[in-house]
């Protein structure tokens, strides 16, 4: 039996082709999965921009953010069943979910919310783990006591998105976030963000509200261009996480002398690098869940495109491409 993908066109790294492959067979704790929607992210964009200057030898499949059905179960991945409705980011290392069928490690899966539909569901995992990691891992805000301050620069995008309630919901920090246009001031209020300040004047902003420094930054687009604003805000003793890689050198001389932290958070690190525990990304997972069925968390999902073509996945990348995303965008198959 054959399952059908979208991959990158080794002849043409710039374009996509369909392939058929032979159905995927698991192997130990792998679950085979019916990809039912994918969510695209930057990470998709990035990837593609890399096989396009470094060229390729196979298709490759991209696309990590699913949501789909276990169709069938590796021997050690025992804590699920055929049937079972699961959600998951993947791992960039493996095939991506731009296919009918995927192997994904069952250790970083999990049951998805019953309260969503496939596509509400696939808009979430990877910014959801990203967030989740950078916040709780990393920064630990859960532990700050009440007073302290976090700046979430790209509130409005898809880790920001879920970051501003994960925050509000398991923190007592005060939370501030970036957001150039008042549609987008007004997503992040709506998730639970007390202040907004657009980014072009983010001191100016914050000195207007009484604000010269911040506890916790969490950076989530352009490191490089925010830096100089990061290094003078964040307090002595302060906390930076960015997910997003500099291409220019940074200067470190004012963490230096505020003692300051400074983390990078790769959603991806536990799966490429099989970490001892891998199995958090899927006890992740499962907290979140519970928070959407309780309805305490909502999807950010934004816009849905409807059938798994090649059409669908190339006006998805240039829609991320175009760097102006509140929330999420799905395909569903």
């Amino acid at each position: 039996m054959s399952s059908k993908a979208i991959a990158v066109n080794p002849q043409q790294p710039d374009a996509f082709l369909e392939i058929e492959r032979p159905l995927p067979i698991p192997e130990a704790f792998d679950l085979l999965v019916e990809v039912k929607a994918v969510s695209i992210n930057p990470v998709d964009t990035k990837v593609h921009a890399g096989l396009k200057k470094n060229g390729l030898q196979q298709p490759r499949i991209l696309g990590w953010d699913a949501s789909g059905i276990v169709t069938a179960v590796g021997s050690s991945a025992s804590q699920f069943n055929v049937g079972d409705e699961v959600w998951y980011a993947g791992d960039i290392t493996r095939d991506g979910s731009n296919a009918r069928h995927q192997l994904i490690d069952s250790r970083i899966v999990s049951a998805k919310p019953k309260s969503l539909n496939w596509a509400q569901a696939a808009a979430m995992p990877l910014t959801a783990l990203t967030a989740w990691e950078g916040l709780f891992e990393h920064l630990k805000i859960q532990d700050a006591p009440e007073g302290k301050t976090l700046l979430i620069i790209g509130g409005a995008g898809g880790v920001g998105s879920l970051a501003i309630p994960f925050a509000a919901l398991r923190s007592k920090v005060k939370i501030i976030a970036t957001a150039s246009k008042p549609e987008s001031a007004a997503w992040c209020r709506e998730r639970g963000a007390h202040l907004t300040v657009d980014y072009r004047h983010l001191k100016q902003e914050l000195e207007q509200a009484g604000i010269k420094q911040v506890d916790y930054i969490f950076c989530l687009n352009d490191t490089d261009g925010h830096w100089a604003a990061i290094s003078d805000l964040i307090a002595p003793m302060g906390h930076i996480c960015t997910i997003v890689e500099n291409t220019q050198p940074l200067n470190q001389s004012a963490l230096k002398s505020k003692s300051a932290a400074l983390h990078w958070e790769l959603m991806f690190t536990r799966s490429m690098f099989q970490t001892a525990d891998i199995a958090e990304q899927g006890q992740i997972l499962r907290q979140v869940a519970e928070l959407v069925d309780l309805g305490k968390l909502q999807s950010t999902l934004s816009e849905t495109l409807h059938g798994f073509s090649i059409e669908n996945i190339v006006a998805a990348h240039h829609k991320v491409l175009e760097g102006h995303m509140q929330g999420k965008l799905v395909i569903e198959f």
